[in-house]
């Protein structure tokens, strides 16, 4: 059974098309929770599913108390689980669908590549599946940067050759061929496939942000754990790269404009069919020195690290070429790394140790 309440518009909120029931998978998580805040803020009716695998049930909570309305269902379940996400779509009249569920730690996925396959690939077929047994042909997919691999200095855009060096990039890459196969066999589906760079940062509100439930993979959720004394010292992973300090260098790209692009891409799925891919970055690369430089000036003190050897897989840089989706869409990114900063500490200052401890509301379990 799902944990259903009644969905009230904001004042003056009106759905940019009707009806629109958007499923979002992995809603929990980082991405996922920031894009329930924005569909409820433009008028859609969210449903989410989630296994809570690397999220908590409570960030939905705060998703409601943002955005001035509830979520219309949440479902705890493994979208691998066939029969429990059919069942999903039985009792929703789904319109389209976004999709974040997935394994996205490039070390995790290195030491279990399997387990990242099956979750990340397994995942979405059987989602896939259950769109088509129900008619549903409209998804908003999450992709990643990752894609692309060691390409180069240069910026990277849509027709850069990939080059997966991990696991957790190669199931990425082989989502995307599944769903350009899947659109050019069946003209009834309109997939678009979004590249996203590095999202980071926090809603504004300091309620919602990045809270992984172990050490962070990722730099900025590790970064803000050391400015608020959560964790001792930053670990850089390289200090030998070809870049002008030696660290790594990626295109940053705050959640809230993440989230937006895919929010932005609901209208366009009614472009045409088939597949596309847009990039989504600012087109700017920080290396990981900027960063902390960025971060101990929004937090007003000093990050200590220590520099240690590379991390398999990682690359020397990866800055995006976005203006396809601006040329496309008119859209682009309206933050910047200090407005990353300033809201990612923002939310650590006032969740010194992320979601623990806060209120839990009961969910459903399939």
């Amino acid at each position: 059974m799902d944990k259903e309440r009644p969905a009230h518009a904001r004042p003056g909120a009106e759905p940019p098309w009707a009806p629109s029931t958007v499923l979002v998978t992995g809603g929990a998580g980082f991405i996922g929770s920031h894009a329930c805040v924005e569909l409820l803020d433009h008028g859609y009716e969210v449903i989410v599913v989630d296994d809570y695998a690397n999220s908590r049930p409570e960030v939905f909570a705060r998703v409601e108390r943002i955005a001035g309305r509830f979520v219309g269902a949440v479902y705890e379940l493994d979208i691998r689980d066939r029969r429990a996400l059919s069942a999903v779509f039985d009792r929703h009249s789904v319109d389209a669908v976004m999709h974040f569920a997935a394994r996205k730690s490039v070390r995790q996925s290195v030491e279990s590549p399997v387990e990242c396959y099956d979750t990340n690939v397994g995942g979405t077929t059987a989602l896939l599946q259950a769109m088509h047994e129900h008619g549903v042909h409209l998804l908003v997919f999450s992709s990643s940067c990752s894609v692309y691999g060691d390409a180069g200095s240069g910026l990277l855009n849509e027709t850069t050759p990939v080059r997966p060096a991990t696991p957790h990039a190669a199931s990425k890459w082989i989502c995307e061929q599944i769903l350009a196969d899947i659109c050019r066999h069946r003209p009834e589906y309109s997939v678009l496939c979004l590249r996203h760079f590095n999202p980071a940062g926090a809603h504004p509100s300091g309620l919602l942000g990045e809270d992984p439930q172990s050490v962070p993979d990722k730099l900025m959720p590790y970064v803000a754990q050391v400015a608020v004394g959560r964790r001792e010292r930053l670990q850089i992973f390289g200090g030998d790269y070809p870049t002008p300090d030696g660290t790594a260098i990626r295109d940053y790209i705050h959640v809230m404009d993440t989230v937006e692009a895919h929010r932005v891409a609901l209208d366009h799925l009614a472009d045409g069919p088939g597949m596309r891919v847009f990039n989504l970055g600012l087109g700017q690369g920080s290396s990981v020195l900027d960063v902390v430089a960025a971060f101990s000036a929004a937090c007003g003190r000093p990050v200590p690290y220590d520099i240690k050897p590379r991390r398999p897989g990682d690359v020397a840089a990866l800055v995006a070429d976005a203006s396809a989706v601006t040329s496309a869409w008119g859209w682009h990114p309206t933050r910047d790394l200090a407005d990353i900063c300033r809201d990612a500490w923002r939310f650590q200052r006032l969740n010194p140790h992320g979601f623990a401890g806060a209120g839990r509301r009961p969910h459903s379990k399939h």
